[in-house]
């Protein structure tokens, strides 16, 4: 149960930072969408009871601790202080190591019970981070020649 549970919930996710990446630039619909991906924390905390209950190896709590902190770490930053934290260094990096640590935690531990749903998980990782670079702000400034 806790391998389709952790499936489910790696295929959410990704669908989800997708989808949050593909509107980041319409604020009202980001707003009133963007909480519900922290509904995430509950599949993911009952990931981690059920590894428990089912003596499963410590790495899907792992994983799982990873997902529940950066939920925690986006909560904090973008919903609870609003801060701008993308542009300072300090407090960008531990968010960005949650981010791929996490990111990878869910293909990793897919990928080990099923090699299908591994490159599945792969792909929409893959997917969500090109429309994370595409739809970046920074990466859609034109650099303008200097003259």
């Amino acid at each position: 149960m806790l391998e389709n549970l952790f499936f489910i919930l790696g295929i959410v996710n990704n669908l989800f930072l997708t989808i949050i990446f593909l509107v980041r630039n319409k604020i009202a619909i980001l707003q009133r969408i963007g909480w519900i991906y922290f509904l995430l924390a509950i599949p993911a905390a009952y990931g981690i009871f059920l590894v428990i209950k089912e003596n499963k190896e410590v790495q899907y709590s792992m994983f799982l601790g990873i997902f529940l902190a950066f939920l925690v770490i986006e909560g904090l930053y973008d919903y609870i202080l609003k801060i701008n934290f993308r542009k300072n260094w300090k407090l960008l990096i531990p968010y960005l190591i949650l981010y791929y640590a996490m990111s990878y935690g869910f293909v990793v531990m897919v990928w080990k019970t099923s090699l299908i749903g591994g490159i599945i998980m792969l792909t929409l990782v893959i997917i969500q981070i090109i429309v994370n670079i595409i739809t970046h702000p920074r990466a859609n400034r034109r650099r303008v020649p200097s003259e």
